[in-house]
């Protein structure tokens, strides 16, 4: 995470640690204990500027005014936080136990959710402090914490799709062969940062068989006329996430290349079509998948079709088998069905796509069909 915030005021923090400290109690946990990362960020607006071996927890529980445990040396940046008047901080000094400083705030036998970020030893001091406290990680406690975007929330995912989406724009209009890998990975991290991104998260840029890593690590491998390439990238806008794949090709394409490409479309608007409140996320991976598999390349879609966005652009929820938690109006996540045919070529399509009121709304609007690069 990076320092900046998105502009929400002190009553959109408070309402949102009122709602965490209730969803805790419904799911029979005493409380949430958050450290720095996303999740504090989207409950106060506090981006420590670096995550140290020094004890920062927010804690909320049922019936408690939310508490900001923090190392002295630290409590002004936290004080000047946007949500910091909807709490109270707590502050502690070198050479004290912060786990003193905590413990009386949580109940001794209580199960806690806690951030899946959090370190270690942190974990380990709040179990020596209270023995009898047990802890489940957020994403298995509350997974649904930060799924339902509010309207606020819903312009500013929109806003970074759109960015993502002139980034794309200008990166097509650009040489790709006889060009490395890295100098057009280079070229769209500079691109979404010109749209507004303050974090580039990735830029994958995976040409001919590299195209058949879905996560192909950029290298310097020379892009070649004939070379299909794989496009997908994303970042923070405004705090807010961006995140979409799509899949070039230099000079003219073979009769299979187009044939693989038109095949993914299909499988990518089956996908958003099967978005709608009260399907369950496995829905929509079923849809993108049976696609795929009908014409004979199941074999070679080998990983989910999505995964939700927010202020991080890895999130709950997960399009993925097994996957029962229903769509809900407001939830943001990607579609993004793919290809990958060992040692030859690769096809990804990804959308952000938002569950309304009867279906769904795409965040990314550039063309889906083979984009023909030089």
């Amino acid at each position: 995470m990076t320092g900046t915030a998105a502009p929400f005021a002190a009553d959109d923090y408070r309402a949102r640690m009122e709602r965490a400290a209730r969803s805790a109690a419904e799911a029979g946990l005493a409380g949430l204990l958050v450290a720095p990362g996303p999740d504090l960020v989207w409950l106060t607006g506090y981006a420590p500027t670096a995550a140290t071996e020094r004890l920062t927890l927010l804690v909320l529980a049922p019936g408690q005014d939310p508490v900001l445990v923090v190392p002295a040396l630290e409590a002004p940046d936290a004080a000047k936080a946007v949500g910091a008047s909807a709490l109270t901080l707590r502050d502690w000094t070198d050479g004290k136990d912060p786990y003193a400083v905590t413990a009386p705030l949580l109940d001794t036998g209580g199960r806690f959710g806690i951030s899946d970020n959090a370190w270690a030893m942190h974990l380990l001091g709040l179990q020596k402090a209270l023995p009898g406290t047990s802890y489940a990680s957020l994403t298995e406690a509350l997974p649904m914490l930060r799924a339902v975007k509010d309207r606020a929330e819903l312009e500013l995912l929109a806003a970074a799709g759109a960015a993502a989406d002139a980034a794309f724009e200008e990166i097509r209009k650009l040489p790709f062969g006889g060009r490395r890998e890295s100098e057009v990975a280079a070229d769209l991290a500079d691109l979404l940062r010109r749209f507004g991104h303050s974090q580039v998260d990735f830029t994958i840029v995976a040409s001919g068989p590299n195209g058949a890593n879905p996560h192909h690590e950029v290298g310097d491998r020379v892009i070649e006329r004939g070379d299909m390439v794989v496009l997908d990238f994303g970042g923070l806008k405004d705090g807010y996430g961006s995140d979409t794949s799509r899949t070039v090709h230099v000079g003219e394409p073979t009769a299979e290349e187009r044939r693989v490409h038109d095949l993914v479309r299909a499988a990518q608007e089956a996908g958003f079509h099967a978005v709608r409140p009260g399907a369950a996320c496995q829905e929509v991976d079923r849809a993108a998948r049976a696609v795929i598999a009908d014409a004979g390349y199941g074999e070679y879609f080998i990983h989910r079709t999505g995964h939700g966005i927010g202020v991080t652009t890895h999130e709950p929820p997960y399009m993925i088998e097994g996957e029962e938690q229903p769509l809900v109006p407001g939830m943001c996540f990607s579609v993004e069905p793919g290809v990958y045919l060992p040692g030859r070529f690769g096809v990804r399509i990804e959308d952000i796509v938002t569950v309304t009121e009867s279906g769904g709304r795409r965040l990314n609007d550039t063309t889906r069909e083979m984009v023909i690069v030089d």
